[in-house]
């Protein structure tokens, strides 16, 4: 499936990037995390699309996301 000549699995990766890409603009370390995190989980929905799956891009960010979580939930204690 293909949305403007570009496939869906394409589409998930560059919204990957740009939210990744955007998260260190923020100022606040807690709001960077957690909008890594989102790009993150794109980025391991994106490993999963891919054929063959990328285990290397799923296992990398989601261990990122369990760091960024670690720290976001140390910060709230």
């Amino acid at each position: 499936m293909e949305f403007l000549g570009i496939s869906i699995t394409d589409w998930v990766g560059y919204a990957a990037m740009a939210t990744v890409l955007i998260s260190f603009l923020m100022s606040s370390v807690n709001k960077l995390r957690i909008v890594n995190s989102a790009g993150c989980l794109l980025f391991v929905f994106y490993g999963i699309m891919l054929s063959p799956l990328s285990k290397p891009i799923v296992i990398t960010n989601g261990a990122i996301i369990c760091v960024n979580l670690f720290y976001l939930l140390k910060a709230k204690k």
